[in-house]
């Protein structure tokens, strides 16, 4: 486990997200998802997952916190906690994110983003974005200055 957050900043995380998963919307698959995204200045966005019967129009816990933060001008992150189970249930793997949470995530955080996929405060595993995602594709891909 990295030391590259505080273990408080990580602790509180960890509970943000723990605690934005009981409002997942989840009556198809009952796995409730949680995220809490931690900006540059200090900020902390949650996001829940969000069904859809149409399944196409779902939105994951953590692009529910990203674009959260984006509407209120919030755009550079430093760490994402994410946490999931099936409801009732204690998750035996953590949850990592998605393809496209990866993607979008990266848009905002870069490969540096810390990513920290949790069964509890105690139990998790903290990367970084890219190594989730190798060469990932971002605004620098595209010669566009991100800041």
């Amino acid at each position: 486990m990295s030391a590259a957050l505080p273990a408080e900043v990580r602790a509180g995380l960890i509970r943000a997200a723990l605690d934005a998963r009981r409002f997942a919307y989840v009556p198809y698959s009952h796995f409730r998802v949680g995220a809490a995204l931690l900006s540059k200045d200090g900020q902390v966005f949650t996001g829940c997952n969000i069904e859809n019967a149409g399944y196409t129009p779902t939105n994951c816990a953590e692009r529910t916190a990203l674009f959260k933060a984006v509407s209120e001008g919030v755009t550079r992150f430093s760490a994402i906690a994410i946490v999931g189970s099936l409801e009732g249930k204690t998750n035996e793997l953590v949850t990592g994110p998605c393809g496209v949470c990866r993607q979008a995530l990266y848009e905002f955080g870069g490969p540096s983003l810390i990513v920290i996929m949790a069964k509890s405060e105690d139990d998790y595993i903290e990367t970084t974005l890219g190594d989730l995602l190798p060469y990932g594709f971002g605004p620098k891909n595209l010669e566009i200055d991100p800041d």
